[in-house]
């Protein structure tokens, strides 16, 4: 593969190098700068079709490794709807196109980069006159803020329509010659057009400036890269509750700032404190003040005997504060994790056999009772087969070294409204379904039987059961004793244990 592209290479560049027209012919004069420039013109043909070639091999290897997709990439519709609205349907990727994209916006970016150097020179203090003409419109703004919805007019006005009619109507030109000068006529905008109207074409592909523009964005990718770094490096990892004291302290903070601000905002002069701050700021960047506080920062810390000299015997020590020391006494953190009760229903089945024995079927989180959707439905019940196996949910841990059977099976039966069942209340807690006439258990589905009508009859209770009455040919509630064989083939108890959340260190 790698010497077939070596091969399209050199074809491609000993293509474009080839003069158009047959070589048997004899070469007419021409001009040696024509010839330059076709030549050039060729070389760079050469140059685009050899990385155009690049850039198909490289996407063929990248599509060996990236799932293919659709040939769109599709943004959902805002409305929500299903199809997507025309003007969300975009093109995958491509590295030609990729490409592509970067040149014409390589082409087209100067003009943001010569506004970040003016902007840079003006807040610099290279030209005096304009920082302080800068520093006027801010305090006229912030004395009056109605101006800021002026400014961009004014910026409109003087900024892009005046510029562009002195180019269309410019001065007269004076010759720099003395025996050829003339009286200055001064400027008059009377008069036809003098000049072909200001127009910004993009940078040429190769040319100086698309290489200048190139480095700037160069430069502005690693500023953008720096400064995220230094955002995540210092913000981060006092707001996401990594150190539980320091970001409740300044959760606390910020929460008692915005309770003052809510109720006081409008006290604060903001116009002056505006105008004191964007002066200083601006200033601070002027030469002189910055000469003057590195002298002052030079002969305060590296020219103190009382501060540089370690053998000193009486120096200056300034007061510290030890904040995280403050911030474990002050901020009480509950570090005592939340707990919660969790359940599992122990599920046995009556064996078929003569004389048949309850066997141990499973651990269910639900009890299986007779109307439950899955005795409906005909499934088996889900869980798993042995009381070991059994995990405490996603982020929780075990509190508790054991099970807890629960003693009070009347609670959860008559809390999830459950009937056709028959309740211990001593001995195993063991909650029996109640089979119908026919020797069945009074659940359906699964083929264990039907449930008949439901009865309005309310349950009653004798002694420690309770148990069905016949109405209408359906189940209902009745009284009856333990040991009347009217017993389905499914028992099922309750178990409890106690979980925590599970700590996360690190």
């Amino acid at each position: 593969m790698v010497d077939e592209l070596e091969e399209q290479l050199l074809t491609a560049a000993d293509e474009s190098v080839m003069p158009e027209g047959d070589e048997s012919q004899p070469s007419q004069p021409q001009d040696h700068q024509s010839r330059s420039a076709r030549k050039v013109k060729s070389l760079k043909n050469g140059i685009f079709r050899a990385a155009s070639i690049q850039d198909k091999l490289l996407e063929k290897l990248l599509s060996q490794v990236i799932p293919a997709e659709d040939g769109h990439t599709q943004t959902p519709s805002i409305m929500g709807g299903d199809d997507p609205p025309a003007f969300a349907e975009r093109p995958g990727f491509s590295i030609p196109l990729m490409s592509n994209n970067f040149r014409r916006f390589n082409a087209r970016i100067g003009v943001v980069f010569k506004f970040q150097s003016r902007a840079l020179k003006v807040l610099s203090w290279r030209k005096p006159t304009h920082t302080l003409s800068l520093l006027a419109v801010y305090t006229f703004v912030c004395l009056d803020p109605y101006l800021l919805f002026a400014l961009p007019l004014a910026i409109a006005v003087f900024f892009i329509f005046v510029p562009s009619f002195i180019a269309r109507h410019p001065a007269p030109s004076t010759s720099s010659d003395p025996d050829h000068q003339v009286r200055n006529l001064g400027y008059s905008p009377r008069g036809p057009p003098l000049a072909p109207a200001r127009n910004f074409q993009p940078t040429k592909e190769l040319s100086k400036d698309f290489f200048r523009n190139m480095g700037d964005l160069q430069n502005v990718m690693e500023d953008f890269s720096v400064v995220h770094d230094k955002v995540v490096t210092l913000i981060v990892p006092v707001t996401n509750f990594s150190d539980e004291a320091l970001s409740s302290a300044i959760f606390v903070g910020l929460f008692a700032a915005l309770v003052i601000m809510l109720i006081s905002a409008h006290l604060i002069p903001w116009r002056y404190l505006m105008l004191v701050g964007g002066w200083g700021a601006i200033l601070s960047a002027h030469p002189t003040i910055n000469r003057l506080v590195a002298q002052a920062t030079e002969q305060y810390l590296h020219h103190n005997p009382t501060l540089s000299s370690p053998t000193d015997p009486h120096p200056v020590k300034i007061p510290t504060v030890d904040i995280p020391a403050l911030l474990s006494k002050e901020i009480i953190l509950d570090s005592a994790p939340e707990t919660r009760e969790v359940e599992i229903f122990e599920l046995q089945r009556l064996s078929h056999y003569p004389g048949g024995e309850w066997e141990p079927w499973v651990f269910s989180p639900s009890p299986y009772d007779p109307l439950s959707a899955q005795r409906i439905s005909g499934q088996r019940p889900q869980g798993t087969r042995f009381f070991e196996d059994v995990q405490p949910p996603e982020g929780w841990e075990w509190s508790e070294k054991k099970w807890g059977l629960d003693l009070w099976s009347r609670e959860w039966v008559e809390e999830r409204i459950i009937t056709g069942v028959e309740i211990e209340t001593e001995g195993e807690r063991w909650v029996y379904d109640i089979a119908s006439s026919s020797g069945k258990s009074a659940g359906g589905g699964g083929g264990m039987g039907t449930i008949g009508e439901e009865s309005e009859e309310e349950p009653v209770r004798s002694g420690n059961q309770a148990t069905p009455m016949r109405q209408n040919g359906g189940l209902s509630w009745e009284e009856g004793e333990e040991g009347m064989g009217r017993r389905g083939e499914w028992r099922r108890r309750r178990w409890v244990r106690m979980v925590r959340r599970k700590n996360v260190t690190g």
